[in-house]
């Protein structure tokens, strides 16, 4: 058992779900990150994902895309990721790092898994990384005790989604539309018909992401999934403020919102 299980064993006994943010690390810089993560958690995020910023990302949209870049200009690498997980799991909320295959590998399989550990993070999600190519990868997250948490897809068909789903722990990365991450004006009406399809495969808990922004976006999630992600809105509260001050104000806000939306 993680933190990240044993938040959902609290949610579920509260009847809500769980708020989980996501933040690229180093950005805007590696000390301001760790402000925004502890602005999130303390307006409500119940978990943070710490987003491993890379080059050449296939999931992530232009909000998120320009969060890395300008961490990656900032010299963003492995440790700087490390540090900021053992910052966020001392704020007391589980922690995971999002990431592509491609640092793992060069990291060392092993090593980043058992780093992950070491640092108090939860386990660790890899949205291009395919069952069939896991076999190593799920050997040294469960000899390091941490979850493998795997994405799916409406597109993810009726043979292949069970599978995929059977492969997570911690919970199941449900994303909402073929697409990229972003904000947007609602939630794609596949994200309910595909939750319900990955209930029907799995008793893990299944996470939303793609597209939620507001309260209200979050209230509707929340009814159907057990925890819902919200990664480009808490970007763009530091993207858009004239300052440091502002942006925690407004991530803090938006947090406190979100929150409200999935306790309703």
């Amino acid at each position: 058992m993680t933190q990240l299980s044993d938040l959902f064993i609290k949610t579920k006994s509260e009847n809500r779900a769980a708020l989980i943010g996501y933040m690229p690390a180093g950005f805007p810089t590696k000390d301001e990150c760790i402000m925004a993560i502890k602005a999130m958690v303390a307006g409500g995020v119940d978990a943070v994902e710490i987003g491993y910023p890379y080059s050449d990302p296939v999931m992530d949209g232009p909000v998120i895309q320009a969060a890395a870049e300008l961490a990656l200009s900032n010299g963003t690498g492995a440790s700087d990721v490390f540090d900021i997980l053992e910052a966020t799991v001392a704020m007391g909320v589980p922690a995971v790092v999002m990431t592509y295959w491609n640092p793992i590998e060069r990291f060392g399989v092993e090593n980043f898994a058992n780093e992950i550990a070491k640092r108090g993070g939860s386990g660790v999600i890899t949205p291009d990384l395919t069952i069939e190519e896991s076999s190593g990868w799920k050997s040294a997250c469960e000899s390091a005790g941490i979850n493998r948490i795997y994405v799916v897809a409406p597109s993810s068909s009726e043979e292949r989604l069970p599978k995929v789903a059977s492969e997570c722990s911690g919970f199941v990365y449900a994303a909402s539309l073929m697409g990229v991450t972003g904000t947007r004006n609602s939630v794609s009406g596949n994200a309910r018909s595909l939750v319900e399809r990955v209930k029907k495969a799995t008793d893990t808990p299944v996470s939303v992401g793609l597209g939620v922004s507001t309260k209200d976006q979050a209230h509707e999630v929340a009814a159907y999934a057990d925890g819902v992600i919200v990664g480009s809105a808490f970007i763009r509260q530091l993207q858009e403020s004239s300052s440091m001050g502002e942006g925690l104000e407004r991530v803090e806000k938006l947090a406190r919102d979100l929150s409200e939306g999935v306790r309703r």
